[in-house]
């Protein structure tokens, strides 16, 4: 008999739970495919290992973008490989709930449901990916109190205050940390004349990058190639500059938090000020972030203690209960 298995279908990565195992798969959101012949050649760890290191017939994508399809069928196989390799066949065919992004369209949930059944799902359903989060993160989200969370993933940034077991006001916008990746990309470019590719900008982020001034800075050589002569290049990137670089990016992070608050109830927005705002999702692990949306909204930021696996641990804790999801969270809106 098969397994209920919980997706977090992110933008970067993707984490599968299984029923009564566990997070039992956690890797980037990336196939490489031979683009003649249309065959896989990888997915996961290896295929990002190739990204940007590849001959031209051999093309590493990330299928997700902004959290939604961009390419159906390139989803539909990346799914199926993720499905076969935790030991799903024709035979065993689990129900599935897949986190998706409150930002999404109609039409884009549509094609994830789809994606998965076609992938060899028995039953798809979604769950939008603030109330995962908050579940994951053990917040008492039946309760009459107000639970904010702020879940930051590579391609969307949403803000939720839950309450009673629904989203009572929701702020979302298609900006995450791939996008603080492409803003240190275009700043290398433009002030230091060299091209960097998108590993070396993650690789520079996770180093010295930074939303507010922290202790123990320090320098970082990055390797490039230099735009006028062709020729590889190493410059010395400081702390500051990156903050200049991508503070448009976190600004509209922040400002996106700063809307959600606005929207909230008074009677619930009272409820933050002891209870703090939770913060969950890999891009909440830039430096100084946490400290930046506290100065911005006069509110505590606590992070949770599993950010990177809150959203796919609340779903793996909804498949123990499957039909009560069916009930309160599918289709769930603001």
């Amino acid at each position: 008999m098969a397994r209920d298995l919980a997706i977090d279908l992110g933008t970067a990565n993707t984490l599968v739970y299984m029923k009564g195992k566990g997070i039992v798969l956690n890797e980037p959101s990336v196939i490489a495919m031979n683009r003649q012949t249309g065959e896989v050649l990888a997915t996961g760890h290896e295929a990002w290992q190739m990204i940007g290191r590849t001959p031209g017939y051999i093309v590493a994508v990330r299928p997700l973008r902004g959290g939604a399809i961009t390419d159906f069928d390139v989803t539909e196989r990346m799914i199926r490989l993720l499905l076969q390799r935790v030991g799903v066949s024709r035979f065993t065919r689990p129900k599935v709930v897949i986190c998706v992004p409150s930002a999404i369209t109609e039409v884009e949930r549509r094609a994830v449901t789809d994606a998965a059944r076609r992938a060899g799902a028995a039953d798809a359903q979604l769950i939008e990916q603030p109330m995962a989060a908050a579940i994951g993160a053990q917040l008492p989200i039946d309760e009459p109190i107000g639970n904010m969370i702020i879940d930051i993933g590579g391609g969307t940034s949403e803000t939720a205050v839950i309450s009673l077991g629904g989203i009572v006001a929701l702020e979302a916008v298609r900006v995450g940390s791939f996008d603080i990746d492409v803003a240190i990309q275009n700043y290398v470019r433009r002030e230091h004349g060299i091209a960097i590719g998108e590993r070396t900008a993650e690789d520079i982020k996770v180093a010295i990058g930074s939303a507010a001034v922290t202790p123990d800075e320090v320098e970082a050589e990055v390797n490039g190639r230099d735009l006028m002569q062709g020729l590889p290049k190493t410059v010395v990137l400081t702390p500051e500059e990156i903050r200049y670089a991508i503070d448009d990016t976190v600004t509209q992070i922040v400002q996106s938090v700063v809307r959600c608050l606005a929207k909230a109830p008074a009677e619930l927005a009272q409820d933050f000020l002891g209870r703090g705002i939770h913060l969950v999702g890999g891009g909440g692990l830039l430096r100084g972030l946490a400290q930046r949306i506290e100065l911005e909204t006069h509110v505590p930021v606590l992070m949770a203690d599993m950010p990177l696996e809150a959203v796919v641990l609340g779903a793996g804790h909804c498949i123990e209960n499957y039909d009560q999801l069916k009930r309160m969270f599918m289709g769930q809106r603001r």
